[in-house]
């Protein structure tokens, strides 16, 4: 049997409560009444109903203030304000300050009973816009995020210390490691969870296009602007924007982003107006920017501006703790999704994903797993499920010496050990310079430095 939609009545007035709660439950309602504004706000804190309507004039604290006091319960509840036909301005402020609709006395039956079933619609549509935003939360928080590992451990203790400040962030990592998970994390987890998430990969777009997708552009700037276009630092106002790929922004449109850092304000490609916009900007990449600054591809100035906190993202080679529990939200995954069965898993699958490279790390991993649910015969899956590529000589290097079985030779001098050393975790970090000098424990300029005497190719 279906729940019946209810209402709280709040009227001071005897005849006209009995009137009103007449027409409510003509119209399907159960009703709860008050007669005054206090006792209407107990009484919706302890029942809940799904709408609400008051009379604007009562006896202790008018409709205004039960309205702003109801809100600050439920924000999005529909509420509906009762004024006599000669206030009717009284309505319409009602409307500014928060409230769904108002309806006039002398009460006309249709009228009212057509707009306490609108909000009642209007109240299912929130209800269900509660859990659409409830469930993209769980899925972007940072307890969703799979970190057994210590290094993928330290990275979500960052986030939840960062989440509600206004810090830019520049997310660091390899290919495929949830780069821009953790930029949704960031996102969800903090004050700004309500507000828009825009993320723009810089590498997608050719250089005036990427200029036009970030700023705007006005009605014909150029040929093909046929209509007016909110840029994603607009569309991000309030919120969050990803730039992903930032080592991929042309140094044309790096100019613009650090003037829109500073500023806080962007002015659409063919405009002359500026807006405001209020982001917090989280950018992504996995190339080495400072040794782009020193190749003239990347502006210092922005690098600045962006690294004002770095979160390191590991490869998936570093968080091996963590490959069962993937392995197991991917097999549930790809099981709900194709709406199949798996029946057993072997330790050998385990044991042949957590032994394997990932040379393309968490999205390699995810597809590797739903291949193998999909193919495997009799839900079973074992090492023959899974058909794995040969780990190419590049990403063989960037495995820890222990994986690898890279010896010291006893009769090799200390010239030849720091070489070693040095290009074994160059390779690991793929030439970054600035994670090997943090690693090793010493200055960036020394590995430069030393790289170059030991003629290394990075």
């Amino acid at each position: 049997m279906n729940k019946k939609p209810t209402i709280l009545i709040i009227e001071d007035d005897p005849d006209n409560m009995r009137s009103v709660r007449d027409v409510a439950e003509d119209a399907g309602f159960e009703t709860f009444c008050a007669m005054t504004g206090t006792k209407g706000v107990e009484m919706f804190r302890s029942s809940m109903p799904d709408i609400v309507l008051s009379d604007l004039v009562l006896p202790d604290i008018d409709g205004f203030e039960v309205l702003k006091r109801i809100r600050h319960i439920k924000s999005a509840i529909p509420f509906i304000i009762m004024t006599a036909y000669s206030s009717v301005e009284s309505g319409v402020r009602a409307m500014r300050e928060g409230a769904y609709d108002y309806v006039t006395k002398p009460l006309d039956i249709d009228d009212i009973q057509s707009k306490l079933r609108r909000a009642y619609e209007t109240s299912l549509l929130r209800k269900k816009v509660d859990i659409l935003s409830k469930s993209f939360k769980e899925r972007y928080t940072t307890s969703a995020i799979i970190s057994e590992s210590k290094g993928m451990k330290n990275v979500l203790t960052k986030i939840e210390a960062l989440a509600d400040t206004t810090a830019t962030v520049l997310v660091r990592g390899e290919s495929g490691t949830g780069k821009e998970l953790v930029a949704r994390a960031l996102h969800v987890d903090s004050v700004r969870a309500d507000g828009p998430f825009i993320a723009v990969n810089c590498g997608a777009f050719a250089e005036n296009l990427l200029e036009s997708e970030l700023f705007g552009h006005e009605k014909g700037s150029f040929t093909g602007a046929v209509n007016t276009h909110k840029g994603a630092f607009e569309r991000a106002d309030g919120g969050t924007l990803l730039l992903d790929e930032i080592g991929d922004a042309p140094l044309s449109v790096q100019v613009k982003l650090l003037r829109a850092l500073e500023m806080k304000e962007v002015r659409r490609v063919g405009g002359k107006e500026t807006f405001s916009v209020n982001v917090r900007l989280v950018s992504a990449t996995n190339k080495d920017l400072e040794e782009m600054v020193e190749e003239g591809h990347f502006r210092e100035d922005l690098l600045y501006r962006l690294n004002v906190v770095t979160l390191e993202i590991p490869p998936l080679r570093e968080r091996v703790a963590d490959i069962r529990l993937m392995a197991d939200r991917f097999i549930a995954g790809a099981v709900a999704d194709n709406n199949i069965q798996v029946n057993s898993v072997k330790p050998e699958f385990y044991d042949t994903l957590e032994a394997y490279n990932w040379p393309g790390n968490v999205r390699q991993l995810k597809n590797i797993v739903e291949s193998a649910v999909l193919l495997s015969p009799g839900g079973i899956l074992n090492a023959d499920s899974m058909s794995l590529p040969r780990t190419s000589a590049k990403h063989k290097a960037t495995m820890n010496s222990s994986e690898q079985g890279v010896l010291l030779q006893g009769n090799m001098t200390l010239d030849q050990i720091e070489r070693v050393i040095l290009e074994e975790r160059l390779k690991k970090n793929n030439g970054n310079r600035t994670i090997t000098a943090e690693q090793l424990g010493i200055s960036r300029r020394t590995i430069q430095r030393k790289i170059k005497e030991h003629e290394l190719p990075y």
